[in-house]
Parts: C-alpha cells; sequence; structure tokens
C-alpha cells in the first residue's frame, strides 16, 4: 500500500512538473517573459539537474535584456562536475546579443576545443551551434571531428550547413561523398540537389555538379557517378547524354538493363519520341528475356502511335497484328492486346474488331487482375460506343471480383461517369458520394469535382439542360472527336451565359483547343475564364494552364512568370502551388539559394 502511495505521488509531482512546464512555455509564446521567468526559477530550484529549464530561464532573461543574469545562470552550469560543452555555446550567445563577438568567439572556440579530448562532443556542440545558425563555427567543429575520428560522419550535416551558406560546390562534393558511403542516403542527397538543378545546363549548379562528377569519374571510376550524371542529364531533359551514362552502367554492372528500362519510361513520359525509340531498340537488341523483349516492344508501339499520323492507322495495325503473330495472342501479350484494341477502338474507330479481339481474349484462362483489366478495356470502349448498358455489367463484375483493389474503385467510378454520359445524374451522383473517401487519391479528385459540377449545375436549373450539352461534349471528347465536343461546348458558352457551368465548359474547350493544336483560342478562353470567374473554384486551374502554355506553345516565359506569381500569392490551397512555385523560381534564374 505505501508502494502504491508512493507511485501515485510521484505521478501527481511528475504531472504538476509537465503542467508548470506547459505554462511557461506559454507564457514565453506570448511574450510574457517576467511570469514565464516565476515559473522557470521554480523549476530549476526543484529540479537544478534538468539543463533545459536552466537554458529556458537565462532565454527569458535575454528577451529582456539581463543579459548579467542570464551569464550568472550559465555560468552555474559550467562550474558542475558535468562537462557540458554546449552551455559554452550559449554563453558566447549571450555576448552575442550584447554585441561582443570577440568576446562570444572565444566561448565558441572553447566548445570547439572540447572535440580535442572527446569527440562525441561534437554532436550536442554542434546542435548549439545549429540553434543559433552559427553556420561557420558548426562547420569547423564538424570538419575537425571527421579529421580527428574516422568513425564520425557529419557529410549530410555539411553538406546541408554548405548549401545554407551558399557553397554549392561542397556541398555537392559532400553529398557525393556521403552517397558513396552511405547509398541509402543518395534519395534525400537527389532532393537536396534539385533545389539548385534545373533544367538549363549552363545553370551554375549544373555546370558546378557535372564538373565535380566527371572529375570523380576521371579520378576513380565508380557507377555511382555514372547514375548521377545520368540522373543531372534526366533533370536537364538530355535524354541522349544520360542514355550514354547508362550504356556505360549496363556494361560495367553485368549488363542489367535495369536503368535503361527506367531511362526509356521517362523520355517516353517526357515526349522525347525520337530518343526514346533509340532507347527502347537498345532494349530490344540486347533484351535478356522474351519478357522484356515483349515489354520493349509494347512501348515501342505506343511511341509509333503518338508518331503516326492517321493516314498511316493502316500500317500500324499491320505491325502490331505481326507482332501479335509473333509473340502470340496467349495471356503472355495481354497487355500489348488491350494496347492495339484500346488503338483500334479509340483512334482507328474499329469499335466492333476490338470488341470481339478482347472478348476472345477473355476466352483463355488469366488471372482475376488480368480479367480484370481486359474487362476495364471492353468496358471504356462499350462506353464509346454507346453501349451504356453493356459496359456498365462488365465494370460490375470487377468490383465484385477485385473488390479490395484499387481497380475496383476505379470501374465504381466508371459506372458513376457512364450514369453520367447516360444523364442519370442521381445515380451518378450516389456512386461518387462513395469514392470521395477512396483510398486513391486521384480517383477522389476525379469523384469529387465531377460531383461538385453535377450538383453546382442541377441547383439553379431542374431540367439540367446545359448539364446535358456538357455531358455530351464530355463524351464527344473521351470518343476522340474533338472538333464536335468543341461545337457543342460553344453552344453552352453561347447559350447558357452567367449559368454555373460555362466556367466548366470554358476550361474544357481550353484543353480541347490545346490538344488540337489551336493554341490562340485556348489562350483566350482561359484569359476569359480569369477575367469572368477570378474568386471561382477553377481560377487556379486556369492560370496554371494558361502559364504553362506561354511557358510552353506560345513561348512568352514572362507572361507565364506573372501567372505563376499571382498562383503562389493567391492561391496557396491550390493543387498547382508547388509546381508554380518550383516553375516560378526557374523563369526567374534563382533557383540556386
Amino acid at each position: 500500500m505505501r508502494i502504491i502511495f508512493t507511485l501515485f505521488l510521484l505521478f501527481i509531482g511528475v504531472s504538476s512538473f509537465a503542467q508548470n512546464e506547459l505554462l511557461a512555455k506559454n507564457y514565453a509564446e506570448k511574450g510574457e517573459y517576467e511570469k514565464a521567468i516565476v515559473i522557470y526559477e521554480k523549476l530549476v530550484k526543484q529540479t537544478p539537474g534538468r539543463l533545459d529549464y536552466t537554458l529556458s530561464l537565462a532565454e527569458m532573461n535575454q528577451q529582456l535584456e539581463r543579459y548579467d543574469k542570464a551569464q550568472e545562470l550559465l555560468e552555474s552550469r559550467l562550474g558542475t562536475r558535468n562537462k557540458l560543452p554546449q552551455v559554452l555555446v550559449e554563453l558566447g550567445h549571450n555576448y552575442t546579443l550584447q554585441n561582443k563577438d570577440s568576446i562570444a568567439k572565444t566561448y565558441y572556440d572553447q566548445a570547439i576545443a572540447y572535440v580535442d579530448d572527446n569527440t562525441r562532443y561534437a554532436y550536442t556542440i554542434g546542435k548549439a551551434f545549429e540553434k543559433f545558425s552559427l553556420l561557420d563555427e558548426t562547420i569547423v567543429l564538424y570538419e575537425k571531428a571527421m579529421l580527428l575520428d574516422d568513425d564520425l560522419n557529419f557529410s549530410q550535416q555539411l553538406a546541408r550547413l554548405y548549401g545554407e551558406k551558399g557553397e554549392v560546390e561542397k556541398m555537392f562534393t559532400s553529398f557525393v561523398n556521403l552517397i558513396e558511403k552511405k547509398p541509402n542516403t543518395r534519395p534525400y542527397a537527389q532532393r537536396q540537389f534539385s533545389l539548385y538543378i534545373n533544367e538549363d545546363p549552363d545553370n551554375e549548379a549544373n555546370v558546378l555538379f557535372r564538373k565535380i562528377l566527371l572529375r570523380k569519374l576521371q579520378d576513380k571510376p565508380n557507377i555511382l557517378y555514372n547514375e548521377l550524371l545520368s540522373w543531372l542529364f534526366v533533370q536537364q531533359n538530355d535524354f541522349k547524354k544520360a542514355f550514354a551514362q547508362e550504356k556505360a552502367i549496363y556494361k560495367r554492372s553485368d549488363e542489367d538493363i535495369t536503368g535503361i528500362q527506367n531511362l526509356a519510361f521517362i523520355t517516353i513520359a517526357n515526349e522525347a519520341y525520337e530518343d526514346a525509340r533509340n532507347i527502347i531498340n537498345f532494349i530490344i537488341e540486347h533484351a535478356p528475356t522474351p519478357e522484356t523483349e515483349l515489354g520493349a516492344y509494347q512501348f515501342l508501339m505506343k511511341i509509333e502511335l503518338a508518331t503516326t499520323e492517321p493516314k498511316d492507322y493502316n500500317k500500324l495495325e499491320t505491325q502490331y497484328t505481326e507482332l501479335l503473330d509473333r509473340f502470340g495472342r496467349g495471356k503472355s501479350t495481354y497487355l500489348m492486346q488491350i494496347d492495339f484494341n484500346h488503338f483500334l477502338a479509340f483512334d482507328h474507330n474499329k469499335k466492333e474488331l476490338a470488341i470481339n479481339n478482347l472478348k476472345t481474349l477473355l476466352d483463355i484462362k488469366m488471372s482475376v487482375f488480368q480479367e480484370a483489366r481486359v474487362k476495364m478495356e471492353l468496358a471504356d470502349i462499350l462506353v464509346v460506343d454507346k453501349k451504356f448498358n453493356r459496359a456498365l455489367i462488365y465494370y460490375t463484375q470487377i468490383q465484385e471480383k477485385i473488390k479490395s483493389d484499387v481497380m475496383a474503385q476505379e470501374a465504381r467510378f466508371k459506372v458513376a461517369r457512364t450514369s453520367y454520359f447516360k444523364g442519370d445524374f442521381a445515380w451518378a451522383q450516389v456512386q461518387l458520394d462513395v469514392l470521395k473517401k477512396s483510398a486513391s487519391q486521384l480517383i477522389a479528385n476525379d469523384a469529387l469535382q465531377l460531383s461538385l459540377m453535377i450538383s453546382d449545375n442541377s441547383l439553379e436549373d431542374t431540367t439540367q439542360t446545359a448539364l446535358k450539352k456538357f455531358a455530351r461534349a464530355d463524351l464527344l471528347a473521351l470518343q476522340n472527336k474533338d472538333e464536335e465536343a468543341i461545337t457543342q461546348l460553344t453552344d453552352i458558352i453561347e447559350n447558357h451565359k452567367g449559368e454555373s457551368i460555362e466556367d466548366e465548359a470554358l476550361l474544357k474547350q481550353g484543353s480541347l483547343y490545346e490538344k488540337t493544336k489551336q493554341y490562340a483560342l485556348a489562350e483566350a478562353n482561359y484569359k476569359k475564364l480569369i477575367e469572368l470567374f477570378k474568386e471561382d473554384i477553377l481560377a487556379d486551374d486556369a492560370h496554371f494552364r494558361l502559364a504553362k502554355l506561354y511557358e510552353g506553345q506560345l513561348a512568352l516565359p514572362e507572361k507565364a512568370k506573372e501567372l505563376y506569381e499571382q498562383i503562389i500569392f493567391n492561391y496557396e490551397d491550390s493543387i498547382f502551388f508547388t509546381e508554380a512555385r518550383m516553375r516560378f523560381r526557374m523563369l526567374r534564374g534563382d533557383l540556386i539559394e
């Protein structure tokens, strides 16, 4: 019983200390330093061993410019048996606050000298220096400690500190040295590099980084340097040079083709199709397995589709057919068959052939996920063919077969979208309400966007006339009938002026103008949307799309910069905020900080 009572009293005491500490911090945050001092004095008296209470009490006195009192408190801690070199840093800072820099330096030097006896003090002293942003002193400390003790590694801290000081070359060198010793730090290091590296190969940081890596590669060949050079060239969109580095890595890594495959994906995503074709052809030539060769051909056909004019679609169809004749039409080629039939339905206007091909594919025994992918493609084609009810059957089957997979949620979204195309907005809304909580952020966002459009445009127009027109335009766009979709949207813009759907129509039509390379018309749409709906939910979309248009196709970087700046200052909650800030800084040329 006595033990329980003792523990109870101890708990009460600890709880009381925690409450007092919290109260003192609260007073400090509000600038009520006198009140904070009263509490901290009690805490120091009750627990003299707690250094943090003494430091907080000293800080409160410094806020009130009672430097003598702060000095007295700190010096009292130096007199204890425990060596606390970080207190020397605190004392130095106390003199810095009084503009007595020469005296402050003596204390900082004394703190650094502690590592002569025990290098492990570097951690606590460095933390104290960094607390007051004493970058030079921290760098001297860490460099000295590493010279004295080979087991210590402050490369990551030093790299960050060099970056903060603007010593970019030293920062790069430190991070590369760190990666050499600790390969798992590479993702973090590359994120730091990205703060300085940009698309411009003549950017100072790009040049410095390239020189460092080439120098290291010349002194002591290491695949790491090739990998980092490849990464640099990718940032600069110089995929030819990145490919040269990846080939060097391939030759020196037992012909591991993974890096070249990854580069191919990146190059295709950036629409650098000529470079991508060369990379893919290399993979085909050196493919270690038939599966690798098949995958390479699949991506080669994606490039062909992206670069082939409609007049040559028959030739493209022949290429697909010859590949399937060669590799077979079994489950091993099911992904290529999906791509082929997508091309037939959406680009080559052979929907019936595509539908029949996919139904035949479903007769082959496949895994439940493979079957779901085939059914998803088949349902998508049935939607563009306006066979909505048949499409809904397949989407529902996917949901039932793979309930726990994100593909099931995608199928549910497509059920909602198909109902929307049919004009059954109430049922679409029911499905979308469920999907707003989807584990997939992308699906949740798409569901929320479609749900808002349906609800916003059903309140003021109970007949939903404009909404039905917009759904028709959406379907035409999905069918790649872009000019018909544009005409339908023009009808909405002209005949439903002032209605809530007008901004949606302007934005959708603008994107279709971009797709069909009518850039001046796209510009006019986005400018009109910004002018008429600058307070609306789509305003940031319009700003961002117009900025990208100015930066890219219209080659007006100054106008792009102005729009990115408006997103930064006026749309902080926008999903485009981070990219807008990055592109603004790049256009201003100030990525080196």
